[in-house]
Formats: C-alpha cells, structure tokens, sequence
C-alpha cells in the first residue's frame, strides 16, 4: 500500500548538476587581517561556494569542518579556536548571505581582538577567493507519484541529491527543496513525507549520508502512513 493523495500532480523531471569553479575576482589572502578584508568585499557566490559548494566539491575532504575558511584556519593559519567557532556556522540558519558575512566578520574580528600578533600562513597557502557556475543536466529519472520519489532514491546521484534538496534552498522562494515543493502539489496525503524532510538537518552530513538518511526517513514516514491507514480501516 503506497501513499494516497488529494490529487495527481505533474511528473518531476530529476536533474544532476556539476559546478566549474573559477577565481572569485578578489586578492588572496595570507594572513588573518588580509582575510576578513576579502570577505568584507567578495562576492556572495563566494560565500556560498565556500560554506555551501563544499560538499559536492570531490576535491573537498575533512572530517571536522563544512567550510572552507575554517578548514584553512585550522590547517593553514593553525589557529584551532578560529577554526572551531567558524566551523559550527550552518549558513542555511541564517536569511540570507550577508547575514552570513556579518556573522563571520564578527568571529574574524573577535578573534583579531584577542590575539597578540597577526598569524601569516607560509608561502603558497594563501586562501583562494572562488566561486562556481552550476552546470544542470537531465538525470534520465522521471517521478510521477510520492512513491516514485520514495522507491527511486537509491538510483539518485549524490549530486542530485545537492541539486534537489540542498542547492534549492537557495533559488527557491520559501528556500525549500524541491522534493518538498514537488510533494506540496499533491494537496493532503504528503504532510507526513514534507515534515520528515523538513526535519533533516542537512548541513553537516556528507552527500552519502544524506542520501541514505533521505531513504531510511522517507520509508519510515511511508510506512507509518500505511500502517496508520490499516488501523483506521481496520485491517
């Protein structure tokens, strides 16, 4: 028994995507100082490619931070405290990304104020100011009901998993993903599915883990359905 619906909705065509990175239009940076100046001026595509490009960057891998600027505190500055309070900063908590700037000019600077010197990292460390086009592309995946969404998953690329339920957040208006988007459509009978993706608390997985946290929370909220549905009729 699969989920009921108010209504039929259109197909949702899945995409997959990859992103081309490119220099961000700002200097590098070689020490604390240099670095708070180009956040204070770099382009916002900057700020999203750093805190939020990262997990589908193949090149990118730390276990410990989701974020460029705090891998490269802790790696390159060497300044572990830095590292830790720019770490914990979810960008999708925040309104927009220049909430986000603000909110890390305030750690850069609180940092700076406690500090004795300012640290320098050694010759070619400097950070890298970048920013990415996202290249979007047809997934060969068609999904027509909310089981379609449930049962495919598994054949889900993990970067359309980003596309589709971490990327979204940023062009669509009420910053949802789009599964979500997609399930509202169908009118009563998805309440459970969109409150279930509404509680994954995406940012600080990796695109595997999300993605088999989408399988396993999905399923579960289709089964209590079901299993809801079986003791109201009676079955």
């Amino acid at each position: 028994m699969g989920i009921t619906t108010e209504k039929t909705n259109m197909p949702f065509q899945v995409k997959d995507c990859t992103i081309i990175t490119r220099m961000g239009g700002v200097e590098t940076a070689v020490n604390l100082r240099e670095l708070r100046e180009r956040i204070a001026v770099c382009p916002v595509e900057c700020l999203f490619h750093h805190f939020c490009e990262t997990v589908v960057r193949p090149t990118f891998d730390d276990p410990e931070f989701r974020n460029d600027f705090a891998v490269w505190s802790a790696h390159q500055l060497r300044d572990r405290v830095l590292a830790e309070r720019l770490g914990i900063i979810n960008p999708y908590s925040l309104d927009n990304f220049e909430q986000l700037r603000e909110l890390v000019l305030e750690i850069v600077d609180e940092r700076l104020s406690e500090l004795v010197y300012i640290p320098w990292v050694p010759r070619g460390r400097d950070f890298r100011f970048m920013r990415a086009v996202t290249v979007v592309f047809d997934a060969g995946i068609t999904l027509t009901t909310p089981d379609d969404l449930i049962d495919q998953l598994p054949n889900f690329s993990h970067s359309s998993i980003y596309y589709h339920f971490i990327e979204a957040r940023r062009r669509t208006p009420d910053k949802s993903d789009d599964f979500s988007a997609w399930l509202d459509g169908f009118g009563s009978g998805t309440e459970s599915l969109k409150g279930t993706l509404e509680g994954i608390d995406f940012y600080y997985l990796t695109l595997p883990d999300l993605k088999k946290t989408l399988i396993q929370a999905l399923r579960s909220a289709r089964a209590e359905v079901t299993d809801d549905r079986q003791v109201i009729s009676g079955v």
